[in-house]
């Protein structure tokens, strides 16, 4: 039976990627999006579950907490096409509803007679230990704090993620046999140059836990705390204070968790305090509307002036803004009004302007030297200033998302597998198989976006700090809101020595994706980047399909007279180097 699968690692087919799976070209991760939604479709739970793991580590986590860039690209959200595919919720479904048996783990390919420190055990540092450990690494985390898991644990409140899922998760990667070391703070328990003589090479993955401050005058007053501080407590199982009246100054996810976390603990009145407008925030749709709906206010356009108060703080001063022109970095500039200023009580302030990373040194004389500060050499390559340590995760880069660090935690490993060993252990490729047919429905279309059940009523949310508000898609909705997925990895393509140009197929796209063309237009590595259409006949040189306005409906496909449209499976994956075409 003839292989109807290869591979490739042409440019031209990379960018084809880029182009026409937007969804996995947003995800830093690169997850097979449209493979994972069809598994859980078919009922294939472990399969999407896995689909999912191998990319982004953590499914069931991130099913609760990513910050979707994916969404943001899907196909289905363009403007005449409704609303995107609710992308992160069908991950979480995979997760919920697999059926839990222990995996088989797979040995790793060979020892590779290498070892690695990493500093860290937030998402950067679990994702590149996973990666590591899994083709013969062998790696031990450092952590300073009493558990793994970083933000993730210590910054993320239990009503946006369980405990149990985020243990189960995390003590798959160390079943692989990851190494941990808690309690181990470094530039106290122990240091770079001891670590970099102990290893091969040291990953720095120690996230972002210094809070920036608001610089104005009052905020060291009793009652004035950070948000990081804030959030640190309550996941350690502390209950801060809070009194009756919170202000939460910050525009991201830690203070929308602050603010809910108020209202648990018992505040009666808490708001958000935005230097912007609510348009600019980054959080989810989803976060705002259910933070509203449990009672926070959302205050936009004011700028803290100083924090109020004799013994203790008693309120904040501000001043309001009025936003200005986009700056290089994608947000509003801000000005304040002056004589604008007012007065907002309150018995506790909660600073959540962001998280900067700690410095660390290294000394060539060896330990207790002084040292030179370690710095990023090139972002892209995860290199440092000191040979055999490399940076990954928020502490390269500042405050990310947990996907993004995820990401950068697995780019890292690679790089350093490849300084490590000469040469690459994986290797990203296209993988193309043949398909015979698609089963989506043109229907499916029209089907409205599954939104995520939530906790209900209202007052039982605030009553436990550990009961999760999202409960999940039922199987049917699940199934459902998968339908409506364009499977964006199917590749259509038109036999131009069959065809007969009826033009059948051009009468039943329901989009304009179908084109008679004069002229095919390439880039520099022979990637198709467009089209000059003609409507002239004379002129017609081929009836091609254009797969980045294609909804993947099959139509054409169903109506083509001469067989003439194949479909090919297109997925951006990895393969282990030593494996070859045929074990991809």
């Amino acid at each position: 039976m003839k292989d109807t699968v290869s591979y490739s690692t042409a440019p031209e087919d990379f960018y084809y990627m880029g182009v026409n799976i937007p969804c996995q070209g947003a995800c830093p991760a690169e997850t097979n999006i449209p493979a994972y939604i069809r598994a859980l479709f078919e009922e294939a739970y472990d399969d999407s579950y896995e689909i999912n793991r191998a990319a982004n580590i953590l499914p069931g986590v991130l099913g609760r907490i990513c910050s979707r860039p994916c969404e943001e690209k899907c196909r289905h959200g363009e403007p005449e096409l409704g609303k995107p595919v609710n992308i992160c919720h069908i991950k979480r479904a995979a997760s919920d509803y697999r059926k839990k048996l222990p995996a088989s783990l797979a040995p790793p390919l060979a020892d590779l007679h290498k070892s690695v420190a990493i500093i860290g055990s937030g998402p950067a540092g679990l994702a590149a230990a996973h990666d590591l450990s899994t083709v013969g690494v062998s790696v031990t985390i450092y952590e300073a704090l009493p558990k793994p898991g970083g933000m993730l644990r210590y910054g993320i409140p239990e009503f946006r993620l369980p405990r149990p899922l985020l243990d189960q998760e995390i003590n798959r990667i160390f079943e692989k046999g990851v190494r941990l070391v808690t309690g181990t703070r470094i530039g106290v328990h122990t240091n770079l140059e001891a670590l970099l003589a102990d290893h091969d090479a040291v990953l720095l993955a120690a996230g972002c836990y210094e809070p920036k401050s608001l610089d104005v005058p009052g905020e060291g007053l009793p009652g004035v705390c950070s948000g990081l501080e804030f959030m640190m407590d309550i996941c350690s199982g502390k209950t801060p204070v809070v009194g009756k009246r919170v202000l939460v100054i910050g525009a991201g996810f830690t203070a929308f968790d602050c603010a809910r976390s108020a209202l648990r603990l018992g505040a009666e009145d808490v708001a958000i305090c935005l230097r912007r407008t609510e348009e600019d925030l980054a959080v989810t749709r989803e976060e705002v509307l259910e933070t509203k709906i449990e009672g926070v206010k959302i205050h936009s356009l004011m700028l803290s002036r100083r924090m109020v108060g004799a013994e203790k703080v008693e309120g904040v001063e501000f001043v309001r803004t009025r936003p200005g022109a986009l700056q290089t970095n994608g947000k509003r500039s801000i000005a304040p009004i002056e004589g604008s200023d007012f007065f907002l009580p309150a018995d506790s302030v909660i600073v959540a302007a962001g998280q900067k990373a700690a410095s660390f040194k290294y000394s060539v004389e060896g330990p207790g030297e002084k040292g030179q500060e370690v710095m990023a050499d090139q972002v892209s390559s995860y290199e440092t200033t000191v040979q055999g340590i490399y940076m990954a995760g928020d502490c390269l880069t500042g405050p990310s998302t947990v996907i993004e660090a995820i990401g950068m935690g697995r780019g890292a490993a690679e790089q350093i597998l490849r300084d490590l060993t000469g040469n690459p252990v994986r290797e990203k490729v296209v993988r193309m198989e043949e398909v015979r047919t698609t089963d989506r429905r043109r229907v499916w279309d029209f089907l409205p976006r599954q939104e995520m059940s939530v906790l209900k009523p209202l007052k039982d949310r605030l009553t436990r700090m550990d009961k999760e508000v999202e409960t999940g898609l039922s199987p049917e909705n699940a199934a459902e809101e998968a339908k409506r997925c364009y499977l964006c990895y199917l590749h259509y393509e038109i036999d131009l020595d069959r065809c007969i140009y009826c033009r059948y197929c051009m009468d039943v796209a329901p989009r304009d994706c179908i084109k008679l063309v004069d002229t095919v237009k390439t880039n520099d590595v022979g990637a198709v980047t467009g089209f000059v259409e003609t409507n002239d006949w004379g002129g017609v040189n081929a009836v091609v399909i254009d797969n980045s306005r294609c909804i993947r409906c099959g139509e054409c496909l169903r109506a083509c007279p001469v067989d003439c449209i194949s479909v090919t499976r297109v997925e951006l994956t990895e393969r282990n180097v030593t494996q070859g075409d045929a074990n991809g």
